[in-house]
C-alpha cells in the first residue's frame, strides 16, 4: 500500500494517471476516426496508390533507358521484375513489423524510404544503380498497400472493413491507368529522371500528410514480440482453416485477371491483328468492371457479410469465364469484344470478391492483422505473376483466345472449390 509522503508511490500514481490519460486520448481519437471514416479514407487511398503508381510509371520510359544507360533491354527489364519481387517479399516483412512496432511508424518508414530511394534513382548513372534504387523503392512502396488494410481492420468490424477496403482499393485501378500516361509525358517532355522526381515529391507529400493526420490504430493489447513471436504468428495463421480459405480466395480469385493481363495483349495484337492502341481502349472496360465491383462491395458488404459477397464474386467470375470460353469456341474471329465484354463480368466479380476475402483474412487473428495482410498480399502477387507468365506461354502457338479462356475458367472453378472446402461452413456463410 502506498504511504503518505512516499515519493516513489506518488511517482507511480502520476505515471499510471498519465498512461490512463494517454490511453483515453488515443481511444477518443480512434472512436472519432471510426465514426467519421471519410476523414481517414483519402489518406489511406493515397498511401495505397504509392505502390501501383511507382510500379507502372516507369514502364513507358523503359525502352529509352536501354539507350540512355547504354545497356540491353533485359537489364532494364530488371527494374520492373525485381520491383515486383521486392514489393511481394516486403509485404511479408512490413505486415509483421506493424504488428510488432505499430502501424504508424512502419508506414512513415515506408513512405520515407520510397522518397529517399527515388532521389537515389535520380543521381545514379548506371543500370545497376537504377535496379538497386528500384528494388529499395519497392520495399517502401508496399507499406501503404499492406498496412492500409490492417489499419482498416483495426478500426472496423469485419463486414464494415470489407466495405472500407472496397473504397480504398479503387485506387488499384485508377493508379495503373493514369501512371503510364504521367510517366510517358514526363519522359517525353523532360527525361526519365523527371519520373523519379515526381515519385519523390508525391511520396514526400503523402509522408507529411501521414505525419500530420495518421493515428496509431494498432490496439493497445497487441504488443507483438521478437522474431520468434513473429514467426509464431505466421505459423498460427498458416495452420488456420479460415485464414487459408480467405487467403486462397483472394489469391486464386485474382488469378483469372492476371491470366488475362498476361495473355490479352498477345490475343488482341498477335492473334487478332489489332493495334496496341485498340487494346488499350478495350482494357478500360476491364478496369471499369473492377472499379464497379469495388463500389458494390463497399455498399453491400455490411448488409450481406463477407461470405455471401465472396460467393457472389466467384459466381459472377465463373459466368464471365464461361461466356469467354463459349465465344472463343463459337466465334474465334469475333474480335476483341469476345474477350473484353465477358472480362467486364470477371473483373466485376473480382472487385466484389477481393475486398471481402482480404477483410476476412485480416480478421481471423486480430493480433496478427498486419502479418495476415502481408501473407495474403504476397500470395496474391506471387500467384498472379505465375498466372500471367503461364498465360503468355499457352498462347504462343494458339490461333484463338481459347487456351486463355480455359485457363481463366479453371482458376474460377478452383477458387469455388477452395471456398466450398474451407469457408462454406464458416460463421455467417452464404
Amino acid at each position: 500500500m502506498a504511504r503518505v509522503g512516499d515519493p516513489t508511490a506518488a511517482g507511480n500514481l502520476i505515471a499510471t494517471a498519465a498512461m490512463g490519460a494517454h490511453a483515453d486520448v488515443k481511444s477518443n481519437e480512434l472512436r472519432t476516426t471510426a465514426a467519421h471514416p471519410w476523414r481517414l479514407l483519402p489518406l489511406l487511398m493515397a498511401m495505397t496508390a504509392i505502390g501501383p503508381l511507382t510500379l507502372n510509371i516507369l514502364v513507358p520510359a523503359m525502352p529509352g533507358l536501354a539507350v540512355t544507360l547504354q545497356t540491353d533491354v533485359a537489364a532494364v527489364q530488371l527494374t520492373l521484375s525485381l520491383f515486383l519481387v521486392g514489393i511481394a517479399v516486403s509485404q511479408l516483412l512490413l505486415g509483421s513489423l506493424s504488428d510488432r512496432y505499430g502501424r504508424r511508424p512502419v508506414v512513415l518508414f515506408g513512405l520515407a524510404l520510397t522518397a529517399i530511394s527515388s532521389v537515389g534513382a535520380i543521381i545514379v548513372s548506371t543500370v545497376g544503380g537504377l535496379i538497386l534504387a528500384r528494388t529499395i523503392q519497392a520495399l517502401g512502396a508496399s507499406a501503404g498497400l499492406v498496412i492500409g488494410r490492417a489499419i482498416v481492420r483495426d478500426l472496423y468490424d469485419r463486414e464494415r472493413a470489407a466495405a472500407m477496403i472496397g473504397w480504398v482499393m479503387t485506387v488499384m485501378v485508377v493508379a495503373p491507368m493514369l501512371s503510364p500516361m504521367i510517366g510517358g509525358l514526363l519522359d517525353t517532355i523532360f527525361d526519365w529522371r523527371a519520373i523519379f522526381i515526381f515519385i519523390a515529391c508525391v511520396s514526400f507529400a503523402v509522408l507529411v500528410w501521414a505525419i500530420l493526420k495518421l493515428p496509431e490504430t494498432r490496439p493497445d493489447h497487441i504488443t507483438g514480440g521478437g522474431i520468434v513471436q513473429m514467426a509464431s504468428d505466421m505459423r498460427s495463421l498458416l495452420v488456420s482453416r479460415s485464414f487459408n480459405g480467405f487467403m486462397l480466395c483472394a489469391a486464386l480469385g485474382t488469378a483469372p485477371f492476371f491470366t488475362f493481363l498476361g495473355g490479352a495483349p498477345h490475343v488482341v495484337v498477335s492473334i487478332m491483328g489489332r493495334s496496341s492502341a485498340e487494346y488499350g481502349f478495350w482494357f478500360v472496360s476491364s478496369a471499369l468492371g473492377y472499379m464497379l465491383g469495388n463500389l458494390a462491395a463497399a455498399q453491400l458488404s455490411p448488409r450481406f457479410g463477407v461470405h455471401a459477397m465472396i460467393f457472389a464474386g466467384i459466381v459472377i467470375s465463373i459466368v464471365g469465364a464461361a461466356i469467354t470460353t463459349v465465344l472463343s469456341l463459337a466465334i474465334p474471329d469475333g474480335g476483341p469484344a469476345i474477350v473484353f465484354l465477358p472480362q467486364f463480368l470477371i473483373s466485376f466479380g473480382n472487385g466484389v470478391l477481393l475486398p471481402n476475402a482480404i477483410a476476412g483474412a485480416v480478421s481471423v487473428r486480430l493480433q496478427s492483422a498486419g502479418a495476415a495482410s502481408g501473407i495474403t498480399g504476397f500470395t496474391q502477387m506471387g500467384l498472379g505473376a505465375i498466372a500471367a507468365q503461364a498465360s503468355s506461354h499457352v498462347l504462343i502457338d494458339a490461333a484463338s483466345p481459347l487456351p486463355m479462356a480455359l485457363m481463366m475458367l479453371a482458376f474460377c472453378i478452383v477458387v469455388l472449390l477452395a471456398y466450398i472446402g474451407l469457408l462454406r461452413h464458416g460463421d455467417g456463410a452464404a
